[in-house]
């Protein structure tokens, strides 16, 4: 055996095997962002409820897998589990030590998807007000003060 691959079989058995994309991993809670159907923030997780989107998702990829991040309490990632498993979605519950993701939730096929948008936006509607409609409070100090 050549030294340079004793060295490679020793860096393999004190560190364990090589990973494509690492930064990629650790960031997408250990899956590659290639393979994800939607992913959800820490902040998004930690909201009260499950959202509609991750539910409907999670009935249309049934063959998918859901991470979830170690950081977070385990009462807030219970309500996302409990869903994963009326669906026998497989599920793991991923802790890095030396990095804590920003997301909290990555659901994920073992097979690249390339789905372009894999974020839940919430965009609010925005209607347009007449200023007639405004009730705000100072709405009411204008006839105190007008002129006339």
């Amino acid at each position: 055996m050549s030294n340079s691959k004793l060295d490679e079989y020793l860096q393999q058995g004190m560190y364990g095997a090589k990973q494509t994309k690492p930064d990629e991993r650790r960031r997408f809670l250990t899956t590659l962002r290639e393979r994800v159907v939607i992913a959800l923030t820490q902040a998004q997780v930690l909201k009260k409820g499950v959202e509609p989107e991750v539910t409907k998702l999670m009935d249309e990829n049934v063959q998918a897998h859901l991470f979830l991040n170690g950081h977070i309490t385990y009462s807030y990632l219970s309500k996302y589990i409990k869903e994963a498993e009326k669906r026998n979605i497989e599920f793991t519950i991923v802790t890095n030590k030396d990095y804590d993701s920003e997301l909290g939730l990555v659901l994920a096929h073992d097979h690249a998807i390339d789905k372009e948008d894999i974020y839940l936006s919430k965009k609010p509607v925005v209607t347009p007000v007449q200023m007639d409609e405004k009730k705000g409070f100072f709405s009411g100090l204008g006839k105190w003060f007008r002129k006339g």
